[in-house]
């Protein structure tokens, strides 16, 4: 690796093959990450890591010696953070407020190139070039106010320079020397300190809270945060009695037990919303034995799960006069819907093939999944060998035959939820409405029902809401003020056909507002758990933390966010959905216990499909250990 940095001279100015030099960085990447599986893609887009995919930029057919070597940075970026980073620790150690998670979130990615550039000299001269071309796109030169200047950035390059010795690249301006003093001067012993914690993640992320604490943006790690933190940790290693009970019986079905480090994943796959063992009754167990049942089933809950839920968790609403649950039709006339559904189609014209191919593998991977069985005594179709012996016996029997038929998944219900707040505006709404739309389209063909539902306010600061709290004197602590508005795309007994313009609504300007997460998420899931299906899957996709600016003016900053995590533990632990989250550029882990996080919005195809398949092919492999057992 020591060599990596120093032998891309000139070289390369002319006309090369390209390949060569994607397999040898592919290879390197790798390596450093410690993971043959990992996934490297060169294309002409942002460069990113979702899972373990790694996409690069495309190289051009005249590679320069500094376009190899930033290529070669991203990719050793991408890799170390594979490798040295541990996204449990740094979700359970971020603090809340933005501007100390973007510091916070800057500083970890520095420790983990620290660590490379320290243990590998090729490597910290390609990040070095790396970050001398982020901060050139940046025009970090250019900036002359502190006012201007990232402070996240700042305190990434200070931290870089301590751990490794290395100064900012020229690029970087005079952004590093517009923040030093305020930094040292309330953060220096701290920063002194890192080096002797680089190696341990949790005790190098103890430090930055202390640093954001002395920089007064972010409250200290105090010690009933660490006891919460090693009971979490210890629940964790430890399953619950439901689910032990529930590996044994898998294990004397002739399953495989699940390695050590694999524990908290199979505590989270809870098979067919099972609970804890107190929590499931006589009727609720005589209802799994009919898994195979093509019949819906009874609730085995009741519909309304939530009563008197937001009193207990103290969530409280102003008013709900002007909430409204709409349809798209309602919202808009059927020539707009019309007209905005063009305009979503031609955005994703480029993108249709894809998602369209993730698509179709979903589908035959959820039909390879149903189980097949047989018709006898046809008159047409397969001879059927096992009967041939009644000819023996009876001359004058007829032949028989058989055919294959296909049984459906047992019924399943799915729903996509989707934020639509002014956050999602642009690339991210245009291309959650287009996976939206295939998924209806693809789970439709396969027999599974989908349900698709948007969540925004109807104003922004508060509406109709807050106009009433204003005039009833400004009572303390009002709770939620603001005017929630719950848009129904597609009903889960609506034909993909009559529903498909809806979609186009999230194009309609002045849609996306503000999002208050927890109260769509109560809503899309009684709406789930009000159905016959026997199995109901509820999916998520956002891009950030509830926010509304009318509601946390008036209550705590963590009001909205709180109840979001008490909504999302009720239903994980007391409800028989299964509920999903995907998080586009902005960590969800920290909320839900099965979640996937993806970098960019064209990621969004891939993550949906892969997390409804392998949904489906926990059931079908629960289903087989029920059928040995």
């Amino acid at each position: 690796m020591a060599g990596r940095g120093d032998n891309s001279k000139a070289r390369a100015g002319g006309g090369v093959d390209t390949e060569p030099m994607r397999r040898a960085i592919t290879g390197c990447v790798r390596s450093i990450a410690g993971d043959p599986q990992v996934e490297v893609a060169f294309a002409n887009e942002r460069p990113g890591l979702a899972g373990e995919r790694i996409r690069l930029p495309e190289l051009s057919k005249r590679p320069t010696a500094h376009e190899l070597a930033v290529t070669r940075g991203l990719g050793d970026s991408m890799a170390l953070r594979l490798a040295c980073h541990d996204q449990k620790v740094h979700a359970s150690m971020a603090p809340q407020g933005a501007d100390a998670r973007a510091i916070f979130d800057a500083v970890e990615q520095a420790r983990v190139e620290s660590l490379g550039s320290l243990r590998m000299p090729g490597v910290a001269s390609n990040i070095q070039s790396m970050n001398t071309e982020k901060y050139v796109k940046a025009n970090f030169s250019t900036i002359s106010r502190q006012e201007d200047a990232p402070i996240q950035e700042a305190v990434a390059m200070l931290v870089r320079e301590k751990l490794t010795g290395q100064k900012a690249p020229e690029s970087a301006g005079k952004v590093l020397d517009l923040w030093r003093p305020f930094i040292e001067d309330k953060a220096g012993a701290d920063l002194d300190n890192l080096a002797t914690v680089i190696e341990d993640q949790q005790a190098f992320s103890r430090v930055i809270r202390h640093m954001l604490s002395a920089m007064e943006m972010a409250e200290d790690m105090g010690d009933d945060q660490e006891q919460s933190e090693d009971e979490q940790s210890t629940d964790e290693e430890q399953p619950r009695s439901g689910e032990q009970d529930q590996e044994t019986s898998e294990d004397e079905a002739g399953q495989d037990s699940a390695p050590a480090e694999e524990s908290e994943a199979s505590q989270e796959q809870l098979d067919d919303g099972e609970m804890d063992g107190a929590e499931i009754s006589e009727e609720e167990m005589s209802d799994e034995g009919d898994d195979d049942s093509e019949t819906p089933g009874e609730m085995r809950r009741p519909a309304t799960p939530f009563d008197d839920f937001n009193e207990k968790v103290d969530y409280k609403i102003f008013t709900q006069e002007f909430d409204e649950e709409i349809t798209a039709e309602e919202l808009c006339d059927e020539a707009e819907l019309e007209r905005l559904r063009a305009f979503l189609d031609k955005q994703l014209a480029h993108l249709q093939g894809a998602v369209g191919r993730l698509a179709n593998r979903l589908q035959r991977r959820l039909m390879a999944q149903q189980n097949r069985s047989w018709d006898f005594d046809l008159e047409e179709g397969y001879l059927d060998p096992a009967r041939l012996t009644r000819l023996i016996i009876d001359p004058m029997q007829p032949l028989s035959f058989k055919k294959e038929k296909d049984t459906k998944f047992r019924d399943t219900v799915v729903t996509l939820v989707i934020d639509n707040s002014g956050s999602m505006r642009g690339r991210p709404i245009t291309v959650a409405a287009s996976c939206a739309d295939i998924l209806a389209r693809t789970l439709e063909r396969c027999g599974v029902k989908v349900e698709i539902l948007g969540f925004t306010t109807k104003a922004w600061k508060g509406g109709q809401s807050r106009e009433k709290w204003l005039a009833g004197g400004k009572p303390p602590a009002p709770g939620r003020l603001n005017d929630l508005r719950h848009i129904i795309y597609k009903s889960a007994d609506a034909p993909w056909r009559r529903a498909r313009r809806n979609l186009g609504l999230m194009m309609r300007e002045g849609l996306l507002k503000e999002n208050i997460d927890g109260e769509a998420l109560m809503w899309a899931h009684n709406r789930l758990i009000g159905r016959r299906e026997q199995r109901k899957i509820l999916m998520m996709i956002s891009d950030g933390a509830p926010v509304d600016d009318s509601t946390l003016s008036v209550n705590p900053g963590n009001y909205l966010e709180r109840h979001l995590r008490a909504v999302i533990e009720q239903i994980e632990t007391k409800s028989p959905v299964e509920l999903l989250a995907i998080g586009i550029g902005h960590d969800v882990t920290r909320y839900y216990r099965r979640a996937v996080t993806i970098v960019d919005a064209d990621e969004l195809a891939g993550a949906m499909t892969e997390q409804l398949a392998s949904l489906f092919e926990e059931q079908t492999a629960g289903g087989r250990a029920r059928l040995r057992a």
